[in-house]
């Protein structure tokens, strides 16, 4: 079982159909009136609970004086996504993270993908952050509407995704073209790297091209989450002019 917390990702959670066990709500919270009302409206167990109690559930964080006791994420498959994009009648656009470690970034990343259209996302089951309650709250709910892929080798992964028609760009402050000078078309993956390594040798090995963001100021890299959500507009960008 796994928790979720906050006014916007336990709403999220509920509109998307989600399995949601249990919500506990804190006395008197009049704010919370409306997700109460939604919650049993679907026929789900609304309890009341003391708001320190509630953040003890959520190890001390702000709970926002409601919490939901769900099953834990259901992953998919790469080939849900590339369906996600065909049902859109859309060329598929993914996110693949390589090694991303910090929930934050990768809850980040989830709802800027979820904002601007991202078909999907595809992160590793080892040495990489999984989809947890912070990534649930720091997403805003999008990971109720965002299919992520677990999945075992990225590397493997990237070369499926080429069978596929898929054109894979690495993302790193040393790539060779601009990310501003490079036409995006057609069905796209972005490779992000972890935030200290950044893309390790055989992914960037397996990209069919490395891109960087320009940058004038003293400091010359972005986080993680950033460079995302800069990459995943720019791409956007171009495919509507």
């Amino acid at each position: 079982m796994g928790l979720i917390y906050g006014k916007n990702p336990v709403t999220e959670a509920i509109v998307s159909g989600k399995t949601i066990n249990k919500i506990y709500v804190a006395k008197t919270n009049k704010e919370l009136y409306d997700i109460i009302k939604l919650a049993k409206s679907k026929r789900i167990v609304v309890v009341e609970s003391d708001k320190q109690k509630l953040d003890k559930m959520v190890e001390y964080k702000n709970s926002q004086g409601i919490v939901a006791n769900v099953t834990d994420y259901e992953y998919f498959e790469v080939d849900d996504i590339l369906d996600e994009a065909k049902k859109r009648n859309e060329s598929p656009f993914v996110i693949i993270l390589d090694k991303i470690e910090d929930p934050h970034n990768l809850g980040a990343i989830i709802r800027t993908a979820e904002c601007l259209g991202v078909h999907g996302i595809i992160i590793q089951k080892r040495n990489a952050c999984q989809v947890t309650d912070t990534v649930e709250k720091v997403s805003a709910g999008a990971t109720s509407f965002v299919k992520v892929s677990r999945v075992t080798n990225i590397t493997e992964t990237i070369k499926y995704l080429k069978e596929k028609g898929l054109w894979i760009y690495g993302l790193d402050m040393e790539g060779a073209e601009n990310i501003y000078d490079t036409k995006f078309e057609g069905a796209i993956g972005i490779v992000v790297g972890n935030e200290g390594e950044g893309i390790t040798r055989l992914v960037r090995k397996n990209c069919d091209f490395m891109i960087k963001i320009p940058m004038s100021g003293k400091i010359n890299s972005l986080n993680a989450s950033v460079s995302t959500a800069i990459s995943i507009y720019e791409v956007v960008r171009q495919k509507k002019i």
